[in-house]
């Protein structure tokens, strides 16, 4: 991501990371001293960072992915983000970095 912001390229965000945010929250996973909230908010006013719209569209693409991808509609639905906009995931997800490795998805493993 600093990268990224150094050479003035764009970092796109889900909506749906907002939820994710707030899931990690509720099991005590998220880790931050700022609420879920505000800590989304001060990820999407960051210089670079731009929230992707998430039309119907995408969320029925996500229902007809390509390959193997598990049911997880999170992931689902990040994956028909990328693949909509032409974007590479930077995640951490096994499940993500697989499919990927199937030549469905652009990712980067974080």
């Amino acid at each position: 991501m600093d990268r990224a912001s150094d050479l003035q390229i764009p970092t796109f965000i889900s909506p749906i990371s907002a939820w994710e945010i707030g899931s990690l929250a509720t099991r005590k996973s998220f880790r931050s001293t700022l609420s879920p909230d505000r800590w989304f908010h001060k990820l999407t006013e960051t210089h670079g960072i731009q929230l992707t719209e998430l039309p119907p569209q995408v969320l029925i693409a996500s229902c007809f992915l390509p390959g193997r991808l598990n049911r997880d509609p999170v992931d689902r639905i990040i994956a028909a983000t990328a693949r909509e906009y032409g974007l590479t995931v930077m995640t951490r997800d096994r499940a993500l970095l697989d499919y990927a490795k199937e030549g469905h998805l652009s990712a980067l493993e974080c």
